[in-house]
């Protein structure tokens, strides 16, 4: 098997993390261009949803949930994209993108040619992020 960068590196800013998967806050020009933007990272190599035992999947979708939920909460985008495409990095994560009406993209996907200048927007603390995670969290159990 070739190098795999969620398998070789943590992928982000570890925000939060247990036995099965990570949160990451995504960095970069795409973390500037959509502050909040997080992915959940499963943390065994496998390409697909259908590769993991059901309790897994729903453990996995649960997360994501949570993710969205603390996004939201934080960020108060217009709207959430969900992503798991996995075509570049055959790792299963799940992208968790806030999107605003007036950003660069939309209504496009982020990775369609932009439209228009990246708007001015606060990048929110890990702190903040990881905290409204942790009561997503918490909640959903």
């Amino acid at each position: 098997m070739s190098a795999c960068e969620l398998c070789d590196t943590p992928g982000g800013e570890l925000l939060w993390q247990d036995e099965r998967c990570r949160v990451i806050r995504v960095g970069g020009v795409e973390g500037s261009a959509f502050p909040g933007f997080c992915r959940v990272i499963w943390h065994a190599h496998v390409a697909e949803m259908s590769d993991l035992a059901v309790a897994e999947r729903r453990h996995l979708l649960s997360v994501v949930h949570a993710v969205e939920t603390a996004v939201r909460v934080v960020m108060h985008p217009d709207k959430i994209n969900l992503a798991s495409l996995g075509n570049l990095v055959p790792h299963l994560h799940w992208h968790v993108i806030p999107r605003w009406r007036d950003d660069s993209h939309f209504p496009a996907p982020i990775w369609a040619p932009a439209c228009r200048a990246v708007p001015e927007r606060a990048r929110p603390s890990s702190a903040a992020l990881t905290a409204a995670l942790l009561r997503a969290l918490e909640s959903a159990a």
